[in-house]
């Protein structure tokens, strides 16, 4: 299987992908047909609606935040349930959201700005109290998904930081060998190189300077360092992954033994 038969052919929209077929640490797959991981749904066309519906999907859950969903509202497929969970309790803190003017103003002379903002993002997707409910009723909805072939999406407005948490949750929750969680993250940086480009590109047409293209690319991409970054307070304040989905986001034993009948092969 290539990671092209995870991406999925929408028009509208950017950073579409299943995330059936990884393989689990006790020899299990997770089903396809069952988790969607996305960019905003704002743009999709009539044609992109119908395929989603389709496929399979039920559920769409946005992580994104209410000025986000006020200004670029989800364009949700006919039948499918829509779950407004933000992340963030105001404004969207990964930036994907801000107008180039607003991202100038603050980004423009330290190149490492955009590298050093978004490694704190990824610590309050982890500590802030919104985050966690988020995260928490977003296990809910999982679990509720008891149909074969029936998929819950989940998104952001890049579909790369608030979901990338998310699909690294779900994924731990489900046993998925950790470096193919930390693949299926970084994919990111494969499915949004063109765009990543064009806009780094346009900036310095602009003459915006190296400093903000710099960290323009490090406010539309993924790193390491930034899942490193969330990583070590779930291990360093919470025990681990799994005291992190225990404790903090509530799911008990039953819960993850629920979660895997449902979305993993016999």
């Amino acid at each position: 299987m290539t990671d092209n038969q995870r991406i999925l052919n929408v028009t509208g929209g950017r950073n579409f992908r299943e995330l059936g077929g990884y393989r689990t640490i006790d020899g299990h797959t997770v089903k396809w047909h069952k988790l969607l991981r996305t960019a905003g749904l704002a743009e999709l066309t009539p044609e992109d609606q119908q395929m989603l519906s389709n496929y399979g999907v039920v559920a769409d859950v946005d992580f994104r935040s209410k000025d986000e969903q006020a200004q670029s509202p989800d364009r949700v497929p006919a039948g499918v349930t829509y779950h407004f969970l933000p992340v963030f309790p105001a404004d969207d803190q990964t930036d994907a959201s801000a107008s180039e003017a607003d991202l100038q103003k603050r980004f423009s002379s330290d190149g490492h700005a955009g590298h050093d903002h978004m490694v704190d993002v990824y610590r309050q997707m982890v500590t802030l109290d919104s985050a966690q409910s988020a995260y928490h009723d977003f296990f809910a909805t999982l679990l509720a998904n008891e149909d074969d072939q029936q998929s819950v999406l989940f998104h952001c407005t890049a579909g790369k930081d608030r979901t990338g948490m998310g699909a690294f949750f779900v994924l731990s929750a489900l046993g998925v060998d950790p470096q193919t969680i930390r693949q299926d993250y970084l994919m990111t940086n494969e499915t949004s190189a063109e765009h990543i480009k064009l806009v780094t590109t346009d900036a310095l047409k602009k003459g915006y300077g190296e400093a903000f293209a710099s960290n323009i690319r490090a406010l539309y991409s993924v790193s390491n360092d930034y899942f490193d970054a969330a990583n070590k307070i779930i291990n360093t304040q919470y025990g681990g992954t799994q005291d992190y989905l225990k404790d903090v986001l509530g799911l008990s034993h039953s819960d993850l033994t629920n979660l895997k009948q449902l979305y993993l092969d016999a």
